[in-house]
């Protein structure tokens, strides 16, 4: 059983996944984290345009210049902040990292441009009578979402890293041996997608099962071109290529 504050989505794959939102609490402490390193920012292009530009004098940049090029540089910190870490940082900013969250899309995935432009940008909406209206937002919410989720479709989420998951099945098979660069195609969402399925198959009804082990089985096989053993149970093979990803350790983010 999982606790009632986990929240379940099927992937477009149709597999099930848990996944646990990030509270109030946790999502609170990463803004104030990002908010103090904006203030930094903002603090150093200050200093920057009042003293340390006049009192160089550069021929190619004229002093007048200084207080218009600060308040561009503000203008895109507070605006662009935000939204570049978590396209760049998948879905995370120092602060969030620090925390320990991170920001996915509804589906599981993880964010686009798109989604993290949309969901900043309601920052200033959220942000009302000092985040009051997205505090009201996240309480209400079944999965924790401020407005700039809602518009974006995505969710704030406790980042559990690949590596730190210890898979419950067939933990006795042998190592698979040699480093297979095929397997580098796959990306950390393709090895939860495999384990989510192998860690609930039992609880599957069987023609589910037998259908969603063909769906990623095909799937991971036109990703990687690795062809499935005529031997091999579609199952066989999703267990090899997750032992064989876990072994190399080098998953495409």
């Amino acid at each position: 059983m999982y606790p009632s504050d986990h929240v379940t989505i099927q992937t477009p794959e149709q597999i099930t996944m848990e996944l646990a939102p990030a509270g109030i609490g946790s999502r609170f402490l990463a803004l104030a984290l990002d908010t103090v390193i904006q203030g930094l920012l903002y603090f150093v292009i200050i200093v920057l345009a009042a003293f340390v530009v006049p009192a160089v004098r550069l021929r190619w940049f004229p002093g007048a210049w200084a207080g218009a090029v600060a308040i561009f540089l503000i203008f895109c910190i507070y605006w662009g902040y935000f939204a570049a870490f978590e396209i760049v940082w998948h879905g995370q900013t120092p602060g969030k990292r620090v925390a320990g969250i991170r920001v996915v899309k509804d589906t599981g995935r993880p964010i686009t441009a798109i989604e993290g432009i949309g969901r900043n940008l309601m920052r200033v909406v959220d942000g009302l009578f000092f985040y009051l209206v997205g505090v009201i937002s996240i309480v209400v919410s079944r999965q924790n979402r401020r407005l700039g989720d809602y518009v974006a479709g995505t969710i704030v989420i406790h980042d559990r890293k690949t590596s730190e998951v210890k898979p419950d099945w067939n933990l006795a098979g042998p190592a698979e041996a040699g480093f297979r660069p095929e397997l580098s195609s796959l990306s950390e969402q393709d090895l939860v997608l495999i384990e989510t399925f192998l860690h609930r198959r039992l609880d599957l009804d069987a023609m589910v099962r037998f259908n969603t082990a063909v769906r990623l089985s095909e799937m991971i096989q036109r990703k990687t071109g690795l062809s499935r053993e005529a031997s091999q149970s579609d199952e066989d093979f999703l267990e090899t290529v997750a032992r064989r990803v876990r072994d190399q350790a080098r998953l495409r983010r």
